[in-house]
């Protein structure tokens, strides 16, 4: 038997080689280690400060403010006829009753504009973490709930006997899910107030 004929010089690889690898330069990986620096820095130094945040905050509150004080001051006004008429001043029903109507309509984003502008309001890129924008959609709700806390004074108010006692019990229970609402807000308002550092006041929402 003959020996096979040996085609590769001893002790060299059976695997062919192929194309030749390019090794990266090293100066590529110091530019994308300069690079990544640069970024870390610029982003340090667009960190806004303690003093800017709390500044920040404040002008969200008057943002809030403008947005749902309208509707607020409404309900304000239709919890101050309901109290006057249920205590027995009937001679102002008519008016109580306007109160209620136009109170109900300005806490509708199709009826109040400024309720409108609100409802595609954007949290300043500095008060991002601070949960805000949960705040500002439980404050849309609020402003829902409100229109019907309103629509059932005036169902209390035009009812008798046993109805008026069903209204009253559906108005106790749309008061009670305001007040809820309301203290889900302010808690994500005081985790705010606190990492901040800002005094402001919160934005009025009656129960």
């Amino acid at each position: 038997m003959s020996t096979p004929t040996q085609t590769q010089r001893p002790g060299s690889s059976l695997r062919p080689s192929g194309w030749a690898t390019r090794r990266t330069p090293l100066w590529v990986f110091a530019a994308l280690a300069v690079l990544a620096v640069g970024v870390l820095l610029v982003s340090l130094s667009h960190r806004p400060s303690d003093s800017q945040r709390a500044a920040d905050l404040t002008g969200y509150f008057r943002d809030v403010q403008a947005g749902i004080g309208s509707c607020a001051a409404g309900l304000h006004d239709s919890q101050n006829a309901y109290q006057q008429v249920r205590g027995g001043d009937t001679a102002h029903l008519k008016t109580a009753e306007s109160v209620f109507r136009f109170g109900g309509t300005n806490c509708t984003v199709a009826g109040n504009q400024a309720l409108t502008d609100f409802a595609g309001y954007q949290v300043t890129e500095s008060l991002s973490s601070l949960n805000l924008d949960a705040a500002d959609n439980d404050v849309i709700t609020w402003s829902f709930d409100a229109t019907e806390v309103q629509q059932d004074m005036l169902a209390v108010v035009r009812a008798a006997g046993a109805a008026r006692a069903n209204a009253e019990t559906t108005l106790a229970s749309g008061l009670a899910k305001l007040d809820a609402e309301r203290a889900a807000i302010d808690a994500i308002w005081s985790a705010a107030k606190h990492a901040t550092g800002t005094a402001s006041a919160f934005p009025s929402l009656p129960a």
